[in-house]
């Protein structure tokens, strides 16, 4: 069934046609038919499957009707989601499905300058992508005016929908028309979730592709039980691989992101980090970079595991194993994306292998297990590169002269004897 069956504008035809797509993913026939007759919608599918495109065409139809009839004015649909890189990822497909509508288009998260934001808002936006702290704070200052608001997405709504948000989401929700269509899309809603999300929609159709909570069929998964003091080595082995080529390897903390993108930077590898405590535009430099091919690894939290969209990403690492059964579904979803092949690697040392067990009881299955290769765990780290400083002097090397410098000392005893007292006077 192509495009052009769903009774879209023609402009946006044009700019699909534009942009390489030539038949609609499952999810994209399935729930576009009931977002266009202004039904409210839960719909699941696996990750990569094209859910951003089954809210944004409807969307821009509909904004393309109100402009035809003189009534585009204003913000007539709001977009939610959990972090800043999936909100400007939002932003730049709305750009390219509606290149040839009159549809403005804005961004409002924190960690950049809220008055560019607030000077964009006044110049009237038809369509605003937002993440909820950022934009509960512009509400309270009464910055945005949410009375012509016709539709509201909420995308990846299980974690929009997790306690840390809920009490956000929920303040938002309270602020906007009653009348509304509201569609929430996500790769996995438990039934718990599901039941929640029903209090913000009315008489909601839901749209299911595969199985709840399923890993994408074009990833190829596999373990290895390393031990966590070895798990470095291993990873810099697996790199000097040459189908490695674009590998998006995950941390838990942002400290280990760090300690692993200097460790990978003594190696000779040529890496990016992105966490939540790099500035906006370190951030967008390090995506730019592993997008553009200057970075063969990208060390990130999870704040990028979800909904970003990265062309090509040969590989996903699992650094440290994820907590909870579903972000490691949206992990492993950042690979094997339309319909690509991936391969998803995942690190569980002992203290992990619990968590192993509560995943593969989540996805109804037991994950591949893979031997450790021979190589030399206990190669030395490679000397610094030019550009940076030296390492620390070996800890062993100064125990030694403190160890020395001591020996030469007089024993404290030696010191108050009354031998000494008389050789000092």
């Amino acid at each position: 069934m192509p495009f052009s069956n769903f009774g879209l504008e023609a402009e946006i035809l044009r700019a699909i046609q534009q942009a390489g797509y030539i038949r609609p993913t499952p999810v994209q026939a399935a729930a576009i038919p009931k977002v266009m007759q202004g039904h409210d919608l839960i719909a699941i599918a696996q990750t990569g499957t094209g859910k951003t495109a089954a809210f944004v065409l409807p969307m821009l139809h509909r904004l393309s009707l109100a402009n035809r009839q003189g009534q585009l004015r204003g913000t007539k649909s709001l977009i939610l989601a959990p972090t800043r890189e999936l909100a400007l990822q939002i932003v730049e497909n709305i750009r390219a499905y509606g290149r040839h509508l009159p549809i403005r288009v804005a961004a409002i998260y924190g960690g950049v300058d809220e008055e560019a934001q607030i000077k964009t808002l006044r110049k009237g936006v038809h369509v605003l992508v937002a993440t909820p702290g950022r934009l509960l704070d512009l509400i309270g200052r009464q910055k945005i005016d949410f009375s012509p608001l016709e539709v509201l997405v909420l995308d990846e709504a299980d974690r929009m929908l997790h306690m840390g948000f809920l009490p956000d989401i929920e303040t938002i929700v309270g602020t906007l028309p009653k009348r509304r269509q509201t569609l929430m899309f996500s790769a996995t809603l438990s039934k718990e979730v599901e039941s929640l999300a029903r209090r913000f929609l009315y008489l909601p159709k839901i749209v299911q592709i595969g199985k709840r909570s399923n890993p994408a069929d074009t990833v190829a998964q596999c373990v290895y039980e390393v031990p966590a003091h070895l798990k470095c080595a291993l990873l810099v082995e697996l790199l000097r691989q040459p189908d490695f080529k674009r590998v998006l390897v995950f941390t838990r903390m942002k400290d280990g992101a760090d300690h692993l993108t200097n460790f990978l930077k003594l190696a000779r590898v040529k890496v990016a980090k992105l966490h939540s405590s790099r500035s906006q535009a370190q951030r967008l430099q390090a995506l730019q970079d592993f997008k553009d091919g200057k970075a063969q690894v990208l060390v990130a939290t999870d704040i990028v595991a979800r909904g970003i969209d990265i062309d090509g990403v040969t590989h996903v690492v699992n650094y440290d194993f994820p907590v909870n059964p579903e972000d490691y579904v949206h992990r492993i979803g950042r690979t094997g994306r339309a319909a690509a092949q991936g391969d998803a690697i995942s690190f569980v040392p002992k203290q992990d292998l619990n968590l192993l067990e509560i995943l593969e009881f989540f996805i109804g299955r037991r994950l591949p297990r893979k031997r450790l290769r021979d190589f030399d765990y206990h190669a030395p780290i490679p000397p610094p590169m030019p550009d940076e400083k030296p390492p620390r002097r070996d800890w062993r090397k100064r125990t030694r002269e403190l160890e020395a410098k001591k020996a030469a000392m007089p024993a404290p005893h030696a010191r108050n004897s009354p031998a000494t007292k008389r050789g000092r006077k």
